[in-house]
């Protein structure tokens, strides 16, 4: 990648994310660096792409294996005009975004697990992970970090069976530049989707692809659980479950397991 970040930030000219980018061989979280630039004032659209991350995270502060030469890790900064109960819509139109981008590599096997996750044949290609500097009334900015498994061909052995990337479902190697424009104009459509006509057809294409709904699902936030079958998403981009009782509990975070 790293002969290749001068063609890539060409590329990216003009465009709505990427037009400021920065590169990084290796960096501790990209998130980190576009937190640090969101504060400093960088424009919406300014992206952040590492290499490698030596303190990659998921959901829950989990630990997202971020080694060099092989996947995408990167981070947008959004400064949309939303309300800020309306946070957890990012996440669900960035996971439609990627999945959109994926699906095209391997067809009709592409699924989005509430809140942040991309899977393939059940098991997970991208965790997305969004972090907001809000106060009651107005979001300041929004960082959205994305990372894909592209050509990895081995993992850990405690998320191996959990894990793949494109490279194992396709058995080829993907060329991550081209990848990584498409994802980044499929964001742009995507959030003008957002933006311009709202909720609506986001929430539908989420609920399309999602394997969730109709199932009991646990959901785990800090030290609480709540459980229930998944019956929607809210069009603030919550869970809607159903608990035994017949009362409906919306889950706004946490992290979603689908009860065998």
């Amino acid at each position: 990648m790293d002969r290749d970040w001068e063609i890539l930030e060409k590329s990216l000219t003009g465009k709505i994310f990427g037009h400021k980018l920065q590169y990084y061989p290796e960096t501790g979280s990209t998130n980190d660096e576009a937190f640090k630039l969101g504060i400093a004032g960088a424009p919406e659209g300014t992206v952040i792409i590492a290499d490698s991350q030596t303190e990659g995270r998921g959901r829950l502060h989990r630990a997202w294996h971020s080694p060099a030469g092989s996947n995408i890790y990167t981070t947008v900064i959004l400064r949309p005009q939303l309300e800020p109960s309306r946070v957890p819509q990012i996440s669900i139109f960035a996971g439609i975004a990627v999945a959109e981008v994926l699906e095209k590599y391997c067809p009709n096997r592409i699924n989005v697990k509430w809140p942040n996750d991309i899977l393939i044949n059940g098991k997970k290609v991208c965790g997305i992970l969004s972090q907001a500097k809000a106060d009651v009334n107005k979001v300041d900015f929004i960082i959205l970090g994305i990372g894909i498994n592209v050509n990895i061909n081995q993992f850990p052995g405690e998320i191996s069976n959990i894990a793949t990337s494109l490279a194992i479902e396709t058995g080829r190697e993907i060329p991550r530049q081209q990848l990584i424009i498409s994802l980044y104009e499929n964001l742009a459509k995507w959030y003008k989707q957002l933006l311009q006509e709202g909720f609506g057809r986001i929430k539908e294409k989420w609920l399309s692809l999602s394997l969730m709904i109709g199932q009991k699902v646990q959901v785990m936030f800090k030290d609480e659980i709540i459980s229930g079958a998944a019956v929607d998403l809210d069009d603030d981009g919550s869970l809607i479950l159903l608990a035994e009782d017949g009362k409906r509990i919306k889950a706004s975070a946490g992290d979603a397991t689908i009860m065998r």
